[in-house]
């Protein structure tokens, strides 16, 4: 169920939203091979109205499914908003629209969420990346190997 308060109670007390959703009902939809968001989103938030604005309060959090950016290993990182803060208008040009006193609250956590993925998730901070083949095998390129002459010995030996 997405985060839906209730306007006509919320200008009387202040309404806690409680409980788990998923990515779907989040509309999480990545579409990103190095984050995936494979469980569930916990949320524990109060809101309160304070005149022309919903205020929101209270912490968010997820666990990622991330491949590192050097490695390629898959790892786990948590995604915390804690404390989390957010403040709605309802008013204005970006303000919420309400639907029959219906306040959904989903698209301003979502965009949250979002800004706060990380763009190069990294397995360890000093991570080294990839081994690097050992010093006594050669490699092929162009059918000479690392220890006979490069590729352009030859161009250097062109008089133009």
């Amino acid at each position: 169920m997405p985060l839906i308060v209730n306007l006509r109670t919320l200008a009387q007390t202040p309404v806690r939203l409680r409980g788990e959703l998923t990515p779907a009902e989040l509309e999480l939809d990545l579409r990103d091979e190095i984050i995936q968001i494979n469980t569930p989103i916990e949320h524990d938030l109060e809101v309160e109205q304070h005149g022309d604005e919903l205020l929101v309060r209270g912490r968010v959090r997820v666990m990622l499914e991330c491949e590192c950016v050097r490695c390629l290993r898959r790892f786990q990182l948590p995604l915390v908003l804690d404390p989390y803060t957010l403040l709605v208008p309802l008013s204005g040009e970006e303000a919420l629209t309400p639907d029959h006193d219906n306040a959904d609250l989903t698209p301003w956590v979502r965009d949250d969420m979002l800004l706060e993925l990380p763009q190069h998730p990294l397995c360890k901070a000093d991570c080294a990346g990839l081994k690097k083949p050992a010093q006594n095998q050669t490699r092929r390129s162009g059918g000479t190997s690392e220890s006979g002459a490069s590729a352009w010995a030859a161009l250097n030996k062109l008089k133009l």
